[in-house]
C-alpha cells in the first residue's frame, strides 16, 4: 500500500483496479498533470472576467468558514442557482472599503459557473470526469456546485476542518469533490489537507437550510484530525498547477491561511449521484428555471463579463 495516494492517471482516463483499491482505503486520489495548461489559464481569465464585472453588495459579501457569522444566508442561497463572488473578511478596511484591488480580494466565486458559462462547462463537464465518477460506483452523476477558491496572498483565509457530505446529504451518502489546482498549491499558500482513511469516520455535522435560514447541526463530537504530518491525523497534499483531487465526501480536509505572497488558486465541482436521494434540508436546492443535471448537460446561458 502506497503511504500517499500520488496516482498517475491510466491513458485511458479510467482508474486501474489499484487506483480504485487506494481511493476506497484511503478516501482520496492525486492525479498529477490531468489539466493542460491551457484549460487552466482559461479559467483563471474566466474568473477574473467574473471578479471585474461582479457588481457587489453594499456591503459585499464575505466568506468565512471558520466565522460563519460574516456569511449572509441570503447572498448563500441565492448563489446556488447564479454566480456571486465572496470577499476575504480581511480584504476590508475599518470603513468597510477594500483595501487592495478586487482581484486580489476576493475568497471564492460560486456556486453554478458549470450551468451558467461555457468556459466552466467545458472545463467541468469533461467526459474523463464522468468516467471516473462511474469507476468509483456513481450510477447518475448530478454536478450540483462549482467554486474557484483564490486563496489570495496574505490573506487567503483558513478552510476549517470539514466533510463534504455536511453539505449535500444523501442517502446513502454520495458526494464526491473533484478539486482542481489552478495554481502550484504547497504548505507556505495553503494547499489542502486530508486524513488519509478518515472517510471511514462518521459525519460529523450537516449544514441545513430552513426556510431562508442556514444552520450547522452538529451530529457527533469525533474530534477533528491535526495538521500534524502524521498519516494517523492530517497529511498535507503538496501538488502542481494541474492536478485533479478526487475525495469522498466523508473524508475530513482542510486548508491553512495563506500568509506567502503567493496566491493558491484552486476549482471544485461537487457530484452526487441521482439514484441516491438528495435531501430537501440541503443548502442547495435548484428549481425548475436551472435543473441539476449530469457530465452532458450544455450551459444554459451567460453570465456578466462574457464575450
Amino acid at each position: 500500500m502506497r503511504d500517499t495516494a500520488y496516482l498517475s492517471l491510466h491513458p485511458s482516463h479510467m482508474l486501474k483496479p489499484d487506483q480504485n483499491h487506494d481511493y476506497r482505503d484511503q478516501g482520496f486520489l492525486v492525479l498529477e498533470g490531468f489539466k493542460a495548461a491551457g484549460e487552466l489559464q482559461a479559467l483563471r481569465d474566466r474568473s477574473l472576467e467574473i471578479i471585474d464585472a461582479f457588481e457587489a453588495d453594499t456591503p459585499a459579501a464575505v466568506f468565512s468558514s471558520r466565522e460563519r457569522a460574516l456569511t449572509t444566508d441570503a447572498a448563500l442561497i441565492a448563489s446556488g442557482s447564479g454566480v456571486h463572488c465572496f470577499f476575504e473578511a480581511e480584504a476590508f478596511d475599518a470603513d468597510g472599503r477594500l483595501n487592495r484591488p478586487r482581484r486580489l480580494a476576493v475568497n471564492k466565486i460560486g456556486h453554478a459557473m458549470h450551468d451558467l458559462d461555457p468556459v466552466f462547462d467545458a472545463f467541468f463537464r469533461d467526459p474523463r470526469l464522468a468516467a471516473i465518477s462511474a469507476d468509483i460506483g456513481l450510477e447518475q452523476p448530478l454536478l450540483w456546485q462549482s467554486q474557484v477558491i483564490f486563496k489570495p496572498p496574505g490573506i487567503g483565509g483558513e478552510v476549517r476542518w470539514h466533510q463534504d457530505a455536511s453539505f449535500f446529504e444523501t442517502e446513502p451518502q454520495t458526494v464526491t469533490t473533484f478539486w482542481f489546482a489552478l495554481e502550484d498549491a504547497t504548505r507556505d499558500n495553503g494547499c489542502l489537507w486530508v486524513q488519509p482513511g478518515g472517510q471511514r469516520g462518521p459525519l460529523r455535522e450537516r449544514y441545513v437550510r430552513n426556510s431562508d435560514r442556514l444552520e450547522m447541526e452538529a451530529l457527533d463530537a469525533t474530534p477533528w484530525p491535526r495538521a500534524g504530518g502524521d498519516a494517523a491525523e492530517g497529511v498535507p497534499l503538496e501538488v502542481a498547477a494541474g492536478a485533479l483531487v478526487v475525495f469522498h465526501g466523508l473524508l475530513p480536509h482542510g486548508s491553512a491561511a495563506n500568509r506567502s505572497p503567493v496566491s493558491r488558486m484552486a476549482c471544485t465541482l461537487h457530484v452526487t449521484d441521482g439514484a441516491a436521494v438528495y435531501s430537501p434540508r440541503n443548502w442547495l436546492q435548484r428549481g425548475a428555471d436551472l435543473p441539476v443535471s449530469g457530465f452532458r448537460a450544455g450551459h444554459r446561458g451567460a453570465i456578466p463579463g462574457g464575450s
